[in-house]
């Protein structure tokens, strides 16, 4: 252990080639370190310390350049050579919590202020593209990795947002299982699935096409989830929580790890085929659906359901006891997004 920064340290994240990653504190400093531990005997210093001039609150690294991002009051884009930002880009006065490279089309980044924006960026003409205003906050967004305008924004109310960058005045889809703030989310190596962290003490798996989670993951002392990242052999999920553990949860549950025997492999892979061809008989829908909750995100779960069919109630008689076309009614999916300023 060692002592990188004075006061918390806000971000961290790997250089592309995996051999050193870089760090942001409150002490206004961006420092690279070696992957490698230092050898017996040895101090571990940085191998680069910026000093910068405002308190940086995330940092993200290009997948294929030397080049960096940091954010707190503005987005600033860092060359590793230098000592002062290539760029900074700035559209609005409030706090950037987290800033996010694409993987695909690598000059454009995103990222989430406090004042419930989500802010496109285009590197090549260092300025703002896009801005995306929600009803409530975003913590942070995670791009696809397979494809390149899609993003999936984590909420301050409970749901996540999968929006395409080409059109966001309504998201592509609204995922909503979580009961309480969603602080972190991650997209697989696949592009296929993602998982969310929650305020909740629960973690959750959504197919990218699906507003409902496949897979809830708690446990009795796991308290609110911070963090939460996918590995890139997109067979196990990592969470950090607040009592200060670090979980390794399995990205399909049922799966057995270890070395299969061929006839092993040939009963799972027959057993999926089965679980697929019946997958909308009544019953077998209902035990694949079925998971365990705690008490109290299953009390929290009804009582949601309750105030949801209150609202649906009173849209619907606010329409049939007015002028007919007053009145319109909004999908679930617009009625989250404020505005869209380009």
């Amino acid at each position: 252990m060692i002592q990188a920064h004075e006061g918390f340290v806000r971000g961290i994240c790997t250089r592309f080639c995996g051999t050193s990653f870089f760090t942001v504190g409150d002490d206004k400093t961006v420092k690279q370190w070696k992957m490698d531990g230092p050898s017996f005997g040895e101090e571990e210093e940085p191998l680069h310390t910026i000093l910068g001039k405002t308190v940086y609150t995330g940092i993200d690294h290009h997948w294929k350049e030397a080049v960096f991002a940091t954010c707190g009051q503005q987005v600033d884009i860092w060359d590793e050579q230098r000592s002062s930002p290539i760029c900074s880009m700035t559209w609005g006065f409030d706090s950037i919590s987290s800033v996010k490279f694409n993987p695909v089309e690598t000059f454009l980044l995103g990222s989430c202020a406090s004042d419930r924006n989500i802010v496109l960026y285009d590197m090549r003409q260092a300025t703002p593209l896009k801005k995306v205003i929600l009803d409530m906050r975003t913590n942070t967004i995670c791009w696809n990795p397979m494809e390149a305008f899609i993003f999936t924004a984590a909420n301050e109310d409970y749901n996540l947002y999968t929006f395409d960058m080409r059109a966001l005045d309504t998201p592509v889809m609204v995922h909503m299982d979580h009961v309480s703030a969603v602080l972190d989310v991650d997209y697989s190596p696949t592009g296929k699935d993602f998982v969310s962290a929650s305020f909740d003490k629960s973690i959750r798996i959504f197919p990218v096409d699906k507003s409902r989670s496949r897979e809830v993951y708690h446990t009795k002392r796991m308290q609110h989830v911070i963090c939460v990242k996918w590995t890139s052999d997109s067979k196990y999920i990592m969470c950090g929580s607040d009592e200060m553990n670090i979980r390794l949860w399995k990205a399909n549950a049922s799966e057995k790890l270890g070395v299969l025997t061929s006839r092993e492999k040939a009963a799972t892979d027959y057993n999926q085929r089965l679980k697929e061809k019946f997958q909308h008989h009544p019953h077998i829908k209902r035990i694949s659906r079925h998971r365990h909750l705690p008490k109290s995100i299953y009390s929290q779960i009804q009582e949601q359901r309750v105030m949801k069919e209150a609202r649906r109630r009173k849209e619907l008689n606010r329409i049939k006891h007015s002028k007919p076309g007053s009145v319109q009614r909004v999908s679930e999916k617009k009625k989250r997004v404020v505005a869209v300023v380009k």
